[in-house]
């Protein structure tokens, strides 16, 4: 199957746009897990979604995908709150009350789908696909469930926009100016169990979290300002889901949302890289600099200190004597000859300009550059 043929087909297309409004929806609003340091509340809330799966089944018998999400988003929304009543109420510190929280509400879980595939009738079929996803198995009604309900979720977080963003750099601030601090931390929190309970059925729990910390983990390196990280998580969310969606349906037996996490991978991967100012080849590269321009330095803090000592810049020195005092000098030498800061003199002599010995100076004898 050629590429351009692939958008022609109904099930990708479907596939595509769904793991795009999953991807946009869960990469926007996990910006502000990732930036409270609370990546780990995104792994807790999936895991905790699955009784509320389990429950929503046994009690309507329905596997209508609203019922089940909305029987998700309950009980991810009730493990959050409970994480935070027992970091509250407790010692126990969040990390591992997100830990308690993750275990005994998945295994809970485990255990109602365990008791519900062992029904006789046949209509349990399927909720395992929730545990790992099937993005394969979206129709266009799931399409528009995960549209609206990240829709609704998005203009929550923008509708409180300076309120979060508050709450996410200065809580004691934001208490201070008379904010509910409590209330706005359920609020933002409701809206990102809203934002993960989508997303299970496309990834499933197991890899939902990727979903919300890799895209804004990735945009974190390219930004300094919240706004544009929201936005940039958000397009690396999309760009990721629809990536996976058409890499899935080029082989057979791919499935889709582990694919999708491969792709956040490796956008992750060349964002840690590449990134201007964070990436950590351009770190590489200024760190490398930074030595060459210590190392030209103290080549120049030497014929300084040699002119010194022989009573003028124009003392020729070879470059022998400058080796020794420091290893690797003829680089330095041409770069300081470069700058007009050195004069080399026959075949292997070097002396100090009066710009070097003006340079030497206006930097205090010491080569130090002064504040």
């Amino acid at each position: 199957m050629q590429l351009p043929d692939l958008f022609g087909d109904y099930t990708l297309r479907t596939v595509a746009l769904g793991a795009a409004a999953l991807g946009a929806t869960s990469g926007s609003l996990g910006s502000y897990a990732v930036l409270r340091k609370q990546s780990l509340l995104g792994d807790a809330i999936s895991h905790a979604a699955l009784p509320g799966i389990a429950l929503a089944f046994l009690l309507t018998g329905s596997k209508a995908p609203l019922v089940l999400v909305l029987g998700a988003a309950a009980a991810g929304w009730l493990g959050t709150l409970l994480v935070m009543r027992i970091v509250n109420a407790t010692r126990v510190k969040e990390d591992s009350a997100l830990g308690i929280v993750l275990s005994v509400f998945f295994g809970f879980g485990l255990v109602l789908l365990t008791y519900i595939q062992k029904q006789p009738d046949a209509s349990q079929a399927g909720l395992d696909r929730f545990l790992f996803g099937q993005a394969a198995t979206l129709l266009h009604r799931d399409v528009i469930m995960i549209s609206v309900l990240g829709g609704i979720a998005v203009t929550v977080a923008a509708l409180f926009w300076k309120e979060f963003k508050l709450l996410s750099f200065d809580p004691d601030f934001a208490a201070s100016m008379g904010f509910s601090v409590r209330w706005l931390d359920v609020l933002l929190t409701s809206v990102l169990v809203l934002s993960i309970v989508i997303g299970l059925q496309t990834v499933g729990v197991v890899l939902m979290s990727a979903m919300v910390v890799a895209p804004a983990a990735a945009a974190r390196q390219w930004t300094d300002r919240m706004g544009t990280m929201v936005i940039v998580a958000g397009g690396v969310g999309a760009l990721a889901g629809v990536s996976g969606a058409v890499i899935s349906s080029l082989g057979e037996h791919v499935p889709t949302g582990p694919t999708i996490v491969l792709c956040l991978t490796v956008i992750v991967l060349v964002s840690l890289a590449f990134a201007p100012n964070r990436g950590l080849v351009w770190e590489w590269v200024r760190q490398a600099r930074n030595r060459r321009q210590l190392h030209v330095t103290a080549v120049l803090r030497d014929l300084n200190a040699l002119s010194v000592q022989h009573g003028g810049h124009d003392h020729v020195h070879t470059s022998a004597v400058l080796e020794a005092m420091h290893p690797g000098a003829r680089h330095e030498l041409q770069a300081l000859a470069e700058r007009g800061w050195a004069r080399r003199t026959g075949a292997d002599g070097w002396s100090i300009t009066a710009e070097g010995k003006n340079e030497m100076d206006r930097r205090g004898g010491n080569g130090e550059e002064e504040s």
